[in-house]
């Protein structure tokens, strides 16, 4: 009985539901229909995240981490995404194009050393001598100019204006890539950095490559002065200060090889090596090696600016002995090494000998330790071109300096440079 009443009741509320429902649902339907209403009431979460009507829920996928970077150009017009490996590829090929152009001021100013050239043009100005002379009276003027210094007066008093043009070009050749190799770095520094493409770490170095190429230029124009000023009681052969040739140099050197070791970091991989006492002694030795190889091609500075190449064209012995006489004629002693051209072709012998030394050495070590096969061809290049250089140096001397054998010998110089430095960068630490 108490069954039957139960169902009775159940029954009677379900019929009542079903009419409440069919008399609210319609003004209901209506009041969700208007747009003032319908701002109110918050929308449906996605199908993907809240699943289906029918109560199934789906898997959520999960999130892929792009490696994509947003670059913002500008307030207000939005962000650019740009891969952060693309930017610092960008970078590394951007420097390394600057480190061949660099390269190629240090050999045009090889050449433009050996072919006497560098006092042809006795004044400086940033825009105005970009402009070379074209008429005939433009040319005799800036001869005449010429003739006003002690180069002419003492070596070339009977130079013709034809053989004043070939040097008069040279130096210009010289000044114009100058301004090219600042061209090179100041303009591309100036956009990656508006697209925001250099890291915090990447804006420092690129300032002081900057500030270093302008340093450059003053340099040389420093440098140039030095072989223009009369001195009375003298009548050697006017040249430059071999020490600010030196600093000239060792300036475009450390340009270079900041410019290249940068590059390199930033478009090679790195290996992961495993931290090894041999590694670590290999490591420390090729560090050193290329320091070696940077003090022996500032050492050719020196020769250069004394003609110090001139003075004993014989090998292995210096004339007739091994260790000339006349390598401590200047006093105080220490002068000799930097002013006296006979140790100062001593010096640098030494210091060949002692690279190429170091460099086999070197290679035999890294034969010794597992390492992969970029860093072997790495070793094997630098051997081959310490031997290379060590015979141009060689016929340089023994044939009395010819200028193409001279020249190439200086851009050897950078070659061998530029493989220790290959062979450092392929064996430096991962950062952790």
């Amino acid at each position: 009985m108490l069954y039957v009443c139960v169902c009775v009741c159940t029954r009677a509320a379900q019929g009542a539901l079903v009419r409440m429902q069919r008399l609210l649902l319609p003004p209901l339907k209506a009041l969700v229909r208007d747009p003032c209403v319908r701002l109110l009431v918050p929308r449906a979460a996605p199908r993907a995240q809240c699943g289906c009507s029918c109560g199934i829920r789906r898997p959520l996928r999960p999130r892929q981490h792009s490696t994509i970077t947003e670059v913002a150009l500008q307030p207000g017009k939005g962000t650019v995404p740009l891969p952060s490996k693309a930017a610092e590829r960008a970078v590394g090929r951007w420097l390394l194009v600057c480190s061949g152009t660099v390269a190629g001021a240090v050999i045009l100013g090889g050449i433009t050393r050996l072919t006497e050239s560098g006092l042809s043009m006795v004044d400086w100005h940033l825009i105005k001598e970009m402009k070379p002379p074209t008429s005939q009276e433009e040319w005799e003027a800036e001869f005449q100019k010429y003739q006003q210094f002690p180069e002419f007066k003492i070596l070339n008093h009977d130079m013709t204006l034809a053989e004043f043009k070939f040097i008069w070009y040279m130096e210009y050749s010289h000044r114009m890539w100058g301004r090219v190799v600042g061209l090179a770095y100041i303009l591309p520094a100036a956009y990656f950095w508006r697209k925001g493409w250099l890291s915090h770490g990447m804006k420092g170095r690129v300032l002081a490559l900057c500030s270093l190429v302008c340093f450059q230029g003053l340099l040389g124009w420093y440098m140039v002065k030095s072989g223009l000023e009369e001195k009375p009681d003298s009548y050697d052969i006017p040249r430059v200060s071999q020490y600010r040739l030196a600093a000239h140099l060792g300036s475009a050197l450390v340009l270079y090889c900041a410019s290249l070791w940068t590059s390199l970091s930033l478009l090679l991989p790195q290996h992961k090596l495993p931290e090894t006492r041999q590694l670590l002694w290999l490591r420390r030795f090729a560090g050193g090696t290329a320091g070696l190889v940077f003090l022996t091609a500032l050492s050719g500075a020196f020769v250069a600016g004394l003609d110090a190449g001139l003075v004993y064209n014989s090998f292995p012995k210096m004339g007739e002995s091994w260790i000339p006489e006349d390598l401590f004629t200047f006093s105080p002693i220490l002068r000799n090494v930097f002013e006296n051209p006979t140790m100062v072709q001593f010096d640098h012998r030494v210091l060949g000998i002692t690279s190429v030394t170091a460099i086999t050495v070197l290679y035999f070590l890294s034969r010794r330790i597992p390492l992969p096969r970029r860093t072997k061809m790495a070793a094997i290049t630098l051997l081959a071109l310490a031997y290379t250089q060590a015979a141009l140096g060689i016929s340089t001397l023994l044939m009395y300096v010819p200028t193409p054998l001279a020249a190439t010998h200086q851009s050897g110089s950078l070659a061998l440079l530029s493989g220790a430095l290959w062979l450092m960068n392929e064996l430096r630490r991962v950062p952790k």
